[in-house]
């Protein structure tokens, strides 16, 4: 029988049994155990592991466990020394894109009101994420972590939090997204860029106030839709105020 010892760290704690928390803890192990295979069977997906220790030393997902081994399991924010040749993937290459799972449709549109392109459909099934995060090299985000735990899905979020403004606030911190934001550059509905235009050329699908009282406009050529800063508008800057205090309104 091969036993080994684990101890997670950080907010890794939260997807263990109460009493495995904070505290080392000896597992029996199938005989070709790997480290990816126990901690998963713990209960933490692969995706959010950033480093891990067996017996001091970095390890791989695929490293065999022997009998004995002390395993130390570390997210991305508490990972001691874990530079990038210690890390267990690459950063997502590119832009910093995501796909959202069905129960997350209001933290999809908030990423989108920061400008960052993200796919979502409240009918998107888990093989459809899978898949889209494969092709695409989107960051997959769901609070199932039984999602995050297929093999297809090398890069992936948890999301904690159950309200969407601290779901965003929670992204935001955990992958450092503040400098890249783009407030109010793509479209909240169809994820598409928006472009600045005319007050003219928008006219006759303005209500009377709004042209009476707006001068600024933009709009999606995918899907149509026309903004301008009206009361939602003003709504929306009050949330990125307080999720990012010194962003700033690129003029759409």
């Amino acid at each position: 029988m091969v036993t080994a010892t684990f101890r997670f760290h950080e907010e890794l704690n939260d997807f263990l049994a109460p009493d495995r928390r904070k505290r080392e803890f000896g597992v029996p192990c199938a005989q070709a155990a790997t480290t990816k295979h126990m901690i998963e069977a713990l209960g933490v997906p692969h995706t959010e592991v950033e480093l891990i220790l067996v017996n001091g030393e970095p390890a791989g997902f695929d490293r065999l466990l022997q009998d004995g081994d002390r395993v130390a399991v570390y997210p991305r924010c508490g990972s001691p020394g874990a530079e990038p040749r210690l890390r267990l993937r690459d950063a997502p290459s590119g832009e910093t894109r995501f796909v959202a799972d069905a129960h997350l449709g209001g933290l999809a549109h908030m990423l989108r009101m920061l400008g960052f392109d993200t796919l979502y459909d409240n009918h998107f099934q888990d093989d459809e994420i899978v898949v889209i995060g494969e092709q695409d090299g989107r960051i997959v985000l769901t609070r199932d972590r039984e999602l995050l735990k297929r093999r297809a899905v090398t890069h992936g979020c948890y999301v904690h939090a159950q309200k969407s403004e601290d779901q965003l606030r929670e992204i935001i911190e955990r992958l450092d997204l503040a400098r890249s934001a783009r407030p109010f550059t793509l479209c909240l509905h169809c994820n598409a860029p928006l472009r600045p235009v005319d007050k003219a050329s928008v006219l006759d699908s303005l209500p009377p106030r709004v042209r009476e009282h707006y001068d600024r406009f933009s709009t999606c050529d995918a899907c149509g839709r026309v903004y301008w800063e009206g009361s939602h508008w003003r709504n929306m800057r009050r949330v990125l105020d307080d999720v990012l205090p010194d962003a700033q309104d690129n003029g759409t």
